[in-house]
């Protein structure tokens, strides 16, 4: 069975439950893991011994987000000025 999931990690996050996170990309939950194993067993009931196996491929990484953008002030422009001094 192959699933796929957004993993993001902020070591900086406020709470430690933040700093790393799985997600469906679908549907931003969070996946419960025991229910997909034991949705792949395919029993109602009973214990069971299992292997599971997890292989990671990162198939892409989102970019960095912009530091904050600087709003720079224009000169204001006065059209009517303009207009006299072009005449």
């Amino acid at each position: 069975m192959m699933k796929h999931y957004i993993l993001n990690l902020n070591p900086t996050a406020k709470h430690e439950w933040d700093r790393c996170i799985i997600r469906d990309p679908l549907t931003a939950k969070r996946p419960d893991i025991a229910k997909i194993i034991a949705e792949a067993v395919g029993a109602d009931t009973g214990s069971y011994l299992v292997s599971v196996n997890i292989e990671v491929t990162v198939l892409q990484e989102a970019p960095a987000p912009l530091p904050e953008q600087l709003s720079l002030p224009f000169p204001e422009t006065n059209t009517a000025s303009m207009l006299r001094e072009a005449a």
